[in-house]
């Protein structure tokens, strides 16, 4: 099956459907957010970067759960031959390549967790990965917001973790290579994100 916007936009759908959440809203303003960052790089298409956003947390479909969702992305996303966004399924939960990283609990058993495990070391990421890593802390449910803004909403809902500060350095990092590429701040291309962010 081709991955296009069509299929894309209807398998969120689906996946709303089996189980309704915030995460919805949160993906399709990931998406927007990777469009609209995508359509000033010249190496990236905003069409394939849009889609990675849409179906990062594809992987919900399945339930409420922890870091069992990204196994779930990537398998659904694997069913379909959708090698790239099956990927970003798990990368987009690590943007430091390594499994002690996570933030969630891993509600999966140990062969999938062993799986995950090597596929994080072993991953080459690209441009799409570190863009959806970052689109993902660009948008709350609600709209886009400051960086520091979704920071804390991740945190009062997971926790403390020894890696926070690491992880939030690292999206600041990608933020900052990003904004050099297309010569102006990310915020910029994010409609109505000084309202969402002081609401």
């Amino acid at each position: 099956m081709e991955l296009n916007k069509q299929t894309a936009e209807l398998a969120l759908e689906k996946a709303s459907e089996s189980n309704p959440g915030a995460w919805v809203d949160h993906s399709r303003y990931v998406a927007e957010a990777c469009k609209n960052i995508a359509w000033h790089c010249k190496h990236l298409s905003a069409g394939q970067a849009y889609i990675f956003g849409l179906l990062h947390d594809i992987g919900r479909y399945a339930g409420v759960s922890s870091e069992k969702h990204l196994i779930d992305g990537y398998r659904y996303c694997m069913e379909r031959g959708w090698e790239k966004m099956a990927q970003i399924c798990i990368s987009h939960a690590f943007m430091i390549q390594d499994i002690n990283t996570s933030i969630g609990k891993f509600d999966m058993n140990d062969e999938d967790y062993l799986f995950m495990k090597e596929f994080v070391e072993n991953a080459v990421y690209d441009d799409y990965d570190r863009l959806v890593q970052l689109c993902d802390s660009l948008a709350l449910p609600t709209g886009f917001c400051l960086l520091e803004k979704r920071f804390v909403d991740v945190t009062l809902r997971y926790g403390i973790h020894p890696a926070t500060i690491g992880r939030w350095k690292k999206v600041l990092e990608i933020k900052e290579i990003f904004e050099k590429e297309i010569g102006r701040s990310v915020y910029s291309l994010l409609p109505g994100v000084v309202e969402n962010s002081f609401r």
